[in-house]
């Protein structure tokens, strides 16, 4: 188990038991020592089959170092998020977001909002000097419920945002599977009058991944499209802080599309989101770009250091995650800051914004003229295989050779792994997840075809060049 760019992650028979008490105990080292003393944490969880009993160790261990953990249950990440932040408390949310469901992980809150780079540093460090020494199982201690407290809080904050029937005659779908925002995506739709759907309900836990949409999502969201004669089909992953938007015509309506509907809907400032996200989102949109890492807490960072000049401030992530780094205003109320990727707010924003310009999302994609991009990747890509192919390719030379059935390299971002732009204009990015054994490639160019032609070849010379250097070594 390690850190990766949103909380601790692993496969779950690793993280069950005494592991998430031990990182629990870390993280409440950590509380203690920013002076954060015996208070509430309040604590979520997702739907897949891992998380019950790992929220309820956590909760142990939270109980016998001394807080008072309240258990919110399942629960969107971005409200648990919120109602912690309105009882400046600490929360802890115990979800493996968008990956498999063999794995698992735990995302924690300071009672200022998601821990940075720093916290993880000193959680993993006292995790190593407790490994030997941690007793478990803690005695057992009872703890309060907050589940419905911290869901009508959260119901409260996002029916706030658009004006009462403003999705009048909109038809959606609602791709429930196993999200844990289910019914209350249904709920909050139904609220602005719009005419819901409710599809694809499973029973077993379905990883949606909102940057890599598989084709067979796809198929079978377009046959609900054509059946249900739909304007949009919505869903998120499994924690409910990254949304799916697909159009009328069943197509992906891209996550950092997603970010600068929110961003224009907001009527942001600034702008704070990774170097992943399509490149053609810059300030001829009105607002100032800051391109970061890719990772929730390099986009708060980024925001910290933006709302110093103040404005409003926005973040999203390629993902489709919006987090709001400032207090805005919508619908003629303030809605208050929250720097945790959020699903609810893009969602809303998105329908808002083409139910009141009389659009549809195909349309309101055309009008913007952005590059078309794609992103894809390979699973089960073990992460020191990731890791040396990127050093293999941080030579330009390697790097132009893998690269040649594309043209030429002309320049090479490295913020976050490899992001060459070649001489046709045409951009590929590879980089290894910072979650998940998996290889990511992005890609842009003048069509979707050719996008995801370019991120197939890419990911398919990943694996072979990968495969050719692990039978050198034998």
């Amino acid at each position: 188990m390690k850190f990766g760019s949103s909380g601790v992650r692993g496969l779950a028979s690793d993280l069950a038991g005494r592991p998430s008490g031990l990182y629990t105990e870390g993280f409440a080292r950590r509380l203690r020592a920013i002076g954060y003393q015996q208070g509430k944490v309040f604590v979520g969880r997702d739907l897949r089959d891992s998380s019950p009993a790992i929220a309820q160790d956590c909760m142990a261990a939270l109980a016998a170092s001394g807080f008072q953990p309240v258990d919110c249950g399942p629960i969107p990440t971005p409200a648990l998020a919120f109602y912690a932040r309105r009882h400046n408390a600490a929360a802890l949310m115990v979800t493996g977001s968008h990956i498999s469901a063999d794995r698992n992980g735990i995302k924690f809150y300071g009672p200022k909002g998601e821990i940075d780079k720093a916290d993880e540093a000193a959680i993993t460090l006292s995790v190593a000097e407790l490994s030997d020494q941690y007793p478990w199982p803690p005695t057992y201690a009872d703890w309060q419920a907050g589940h419905e407290q911290a869901l009508e809080a959260f119901r409260d904050r996002v029916e706030a945002i658009l004006p009462p029937g403003a999705l009048s005659g909109m038809r959606l779908g609602v791709y429930q599977h196993s999200t844990v925002a289910a019914e209350l995506l249904v709920e909050v739709l139904r609220s602005f009058g719009a005419d819901v759907i409710v599809v694809g309900k499973t029973d077993t836990f379905v990883p949606v991944d909102t940057e890599a949409v598989s084709q067979e999502t796809l198929a079978m969201v377009r046959d609900w499209v054509r059946e249900f004669k739909l304007d949009a089909v919505v869903s998120a992953d499994a924690d409910a802080d990254r949304p799916l938007v697909i159009d009328e015509n069943g197509e992906l309506f891209r996550g950092d599309l997603i970010g600068l509907a929110t961003a224009l809907f907001l009527k942001a400032d600034v702008v704070v989101t990774p170097v992943t996200s399509n490149s053609g989102i810059a300030e001829a949109f009105g607002f100032s770009v800051k391109r970061t890492k890719v990772g929730s807490p390099f986009v708060i960072e980024g925001m910290d250091a933006a709302r110093q000049a103040g404005g409003i401030v926005v973040g999203f992530e390629a993902n489709g995650g919006v987090l709001l780094g400032s207090d805005g205003l919508v619908n003629g109320k303030i809605l208050s800051a929250l720097p945790t990727r959020d699903s609810f707010l893009p969602i809303l924003a998105v329908l808002g914004t083409v139910a009141s310009a009389g659009k549809t999302l195909s349309n309101l994609r055309e009008t913007w003229s952005l590059p078309v991009c794609a992103s894809e990747r390979l699973e089960n890509f073990p992460v020191e295989t990731s890791r040396s192919l990127m050093r293999k390719l941080a030579d330009r030379d390697a790097l132009q050779r893998f690269l040649a059935p594309f043209g030429t390299v002309a320049d090479v971002d490295e913020t976050d792994g490899l992001r060459a732009r070649m001489t046709s204009g045409e951009i590929i990015h590879l980089r290894p997840s910072g979650n998940a054994p998996e290889f990511r490639c992005y890609a842009e160019a003048a069509s979707h075809e050719r996008a995801s032609e370019i991120v197939e070849m890419a990911l398919e010379r990943a694996r072979d060049t990968a495969l050719a250097d692990q039978a050198g070594a034998v």
